[in-house]
């Protein structure tokens, strides 16, 4: 879509991007009610092989059978790994040691981390405005946590974490960049699911005891199901709604969104607390996906040439 085309988007495609906005958001919400009853391990695996069989019936009605060729598998075992396994894990981990607020501000990082990657591979020129983007980002991070970033405490380890799992998601649009051709997105996505379900599945057996979720409160797996088939489901169908109607470009606005809502809804109904430092931070990352985005920008020069 041409930069042109992309800064008008039209009223319903808004509705869209609120409506994933709010349900990424509620993610953290839910994370944060499950891991107060659940292992990590149980609660990504739960998550992702409840959305793979949720999702799965809506590809064969919609599309019909998966891909059989090994290139597009190949493609989603990468972004399987890099786009749910390690990023959940991570993301659900700092959330045992984090705020849900504050985790969604760290994950709003991830198109920094995929602009950084992506032109470091020589695949788009690293732009001024990108650099600038990214060095606003970068100094977001630090307002959050302050000098003690990288000391000790279980703050330090889940900002760490969060962070780390906001790389894996720019290092999947990397992958995405170089690997997948001519895929069918509601096929990428039941792939993926289905791929992770089964590394998933072999990781919780290993290293955790499913067991547990025979005896999980009901609130664990209300939480658990919302995540599965409202978090994970449903946002990949709006998500590929919106990058179909109004381009992948737009999808950007509703990051920008998330972290407002997640510390909104925080606050409601877990009882967090925000620190000044942290609403700064935020700001300052937006703000910084603002730059990186360029439409304001683009916006601004219209204005000032016309007047």
């Amino acid at each position: 879509m041409p930069a042109a085309a992309a800064s008008h988007i039209h009223l319903r495609d808004w509705g869209l991007l609120v409506l994933l906005s709010l349900i990424w958001s509620c993610s953290y919400l839910f994370i944060g009610i499950a891991v107060q009853s659940l292992s990590p391990l149980l609660i990504v695996m739960s998550r992702i092989v409840l959305a793979a069989i949720a999702l799965l019936p809506v590809h064969l009605i919609l599309i019909g059978r998966l891909p059989r060729d090994r290139s597009t598998w190949l493609a989603i075992v990468g972004m399987s790994i890099l786009n749910n396994v390690i990023p959940f894990t991570l993301i659900v981990t700092g959330q045992t040691m984090i705020t849900a607020g504050l985790a969604s501000v760290i994950n709003a990082t991830s198109p920094m981390f995929g602009v950084a990657f992506i032109a470091a591979a020589g695949l788009e020129p690293l732009i001024l405005r990108k650099v600038l983007g990214i060095a606003i980002g970068i100094l977001g991070v630090a307002i959050l946590k302050g000098a003690t970033l990288l000391g000790e405490g279980s703050q330090s380890i889940g900002i760490l974490l969060c962070l780390a799992a906001a790389a894996s998601y720019g290092m999947g649009s990397l992958w995405a960049k170089r690997m997948i051709r001519g895929v069918a997105p509601l096929s990428m996505a039941t792939g993926q699911l289905l791929v992770s379900s089964g590394i998933m599945l072999v990781l919780a057996f290993s290293f955790d005891q499913p067991i547990q979720l025979l005896h999980a409160p009901w609130m664990g797996w209300l939480a658990i199901l919302v995540l599965a088939l409202v978090c994970t489901s449903l946002a990949y169908i709006v998500f590929f709604r919106i990058v179909e109607q109004a381009g992948a470009a737009n999808v950007l606005l509703a990051t920008m969104m998330i972290p407002p809502c997640a510390i909104a809804l925080g606050l409601i109904f877990l009882g967090e607390t925000v620190q000044p430092r942290e609403i700064a931070g935020a700001i300052v990352i937006v703000f910084a996906l603002v730059i990186i985005d360029g439409r304001a920008l683009q916006l601004f020069r219209r204005r000032k040439n016309a007047a």
